[in-house]
């Protein structure tokens, strides 16, 4: 009954999707209420942050039912657009674009700040999608496709990664998987995973070697304080193209410190207080949660709107609310599965499991880091996380799922009675 009224009028597609797609933005409304204590301080008005979020969420439905309501065989003509449109705003971005927190990833277009990565992103996953399925064989993907997509992937992963590392490993992560899934030789798998690790470890012994913590340097003695600063002069021009080497390298060695601190030392205000709030806030959920709204690390956890909120959702909600969160992303997943299992062309079902992939993998991203088990990465929580641009774009990526679940053509209709009718 509830998907025949979901598949009437505008509000078409799958009634599962749309389930967990409301889920998310209530408890999106519900934790940006109560993470974003200081931005309401700062405003003087503890409901505008919400209201603006409530909002932009909006908009984004809006998006989505935009998106939704196109058939699915008119994506493939955005693909060369979006790459080009990408690459254009991923170099005016490195050249002219706003500075926040370090880095800078976003163009300032008055109202709101557009981040280039998140149309990137899904300008990859179209390309990707589109080359998989064109040169699909009986035996799998032709070996030049592989070549076709790592060429796409050239044109725009560098440009990100000199910023964003962390969306560049998730978007690698994302196009190796739809290349697995669709097919791809796995000799030709086995090469890139090999040459990709020597290429990290690569870049992990530059970060070691280039970058400074700030930290560790500051508990050395005056002679080697010394010595350290007679060698950033002499890599001033390093320091300027991998100004971000600095973040990174402090991040690795917080996250491989085995050093015992003892809770009276921890510092919770320092650069490590965003890791040491989100680790108070899941140590005081005491499983079952302080209740929505009444989070105490809020206050001190400068991203818990963003970054950290699944810490915040782990407090107010406790184990069960953290597990039912985590829950929604794996149902969307394999719910995208099953739409794209049922679809009768390649290029539908890969475009949707390439979108699903990017909403959880950067949502398993996004708790990892906020329950300790990888390095700080600057990934939101997709859906949940108070944002702009992602916001907007991944409401879209929902649509184009919605759109392929009732739009693609299905691999039983040629068995339905109006199909037989027609063939005789």
């Amino acid at each position: 009954m509830l998907k025949n009224k979901l598949t009437e009028g505008k509000f078409k597609g799958d009634a599962v999707i749309w389930t967990v797609f409301l889920f998310l933005c209530i408890i999106s409304i519900v934790e940006v209420y109560s993470a974003a204590s200081n931005l309401s301080f700062k405003s003087g008005n503890y409901i505008e942050p919400a209201l603006k979020h409530t909002g932009l969420l909006l908009v984004g439905i809006v998006v989505m039912i935009f998106t939704m309501n196109i058939k699915c065989r008119y994506f493939k003509i955005v693909t060369p657009f979006a790459l080009l449109f990408s690459f254009i705003l991923l170099v005016i971005v490195l050249c002219i674009g706003e500075s926040t927190n370090g880095s800078q990833r976003w163009i300032d277009l008055g109202i709101v700040q557009f981040q280039p990565s998140e149309l990137a992103k899904g300008a990859i996953v179209l390309a990707t999608a589109q080359i998989l399925s064109a040169m699909q064989t009986p035996t799998g993907a032709d070996k030049r496709a592989f070549k076709y997509i790592l060429v796409v992937c050239a044109m725009i992963i560098p440009l990100i990664m000199v910023e964003n590392l962390s969306t560049a490993v998730l978007l690698c992560t994302v196009v190796f998987l739809m290349m697995f899934i669709g097919k791809v030789p796995k000799a030709q798998l086995g090469k890139l995973l090999g040459t990709v690790m020597l290429a990290l470890a690569l870049v992990v012994t530059m970060v070691m070697v280039f970058g400074h913590d700030e930290k560790k340097e500051a508990a050395q003695s005056p002679k080697q304080q010394l010595v350290q600063q007679e060698e950033k002069k002499d890599e001033t021009v390093v320091e300027k193209v991998f100004h971000r080497f600095d973040t990174w390298k402090a991040r690795i060695d917080d996250f491989l410190s085995n050093d015992y601190v003892p809770p009276s030392e921890v510092d919770i205000t320092g650069k490590d207080a965003q890791t040491a709030h989100a680790n108070i806030a899941i140590a005081s959920s005491n499983v079952i949660g302080k209740g929505p709204g009444n989070s105490v690390e809020r206050d001190f956890l400068s991203q818990a709107f963003s970054d950290f909120i699944y810490a915040i959702i782990v407090e107010e909600l406790g184990i069960f609310g953290a597990v039912f969160v985590c829950m929604l992303y794996i149902v969307l997943l394999f719910r995208t599965a099953t739409i794209a299992n049922r679809c009768a062309n390649t290029f539908p079902a890969l475009l949707i499991i390439g979108f699903a992939l990017l909403l959880v993998v950067q949502a398993l991203f996004n708790m990892a880091v906020a329950v300790g088990l990888v390095p700080v990465t600057g990934q939101p929580l997709p859906l949940i996380s108070k944002g702009g641009t992602s916001t907007i774009i991944n409401c879209a990526y929902i649509g184009v799922i919605l759109s392929v679940s009732y739009s693609a053509k299905k691999k039983d209709d040629a068995n339905s009675p109006a199909e037989a009718k027609a063939a005789a």
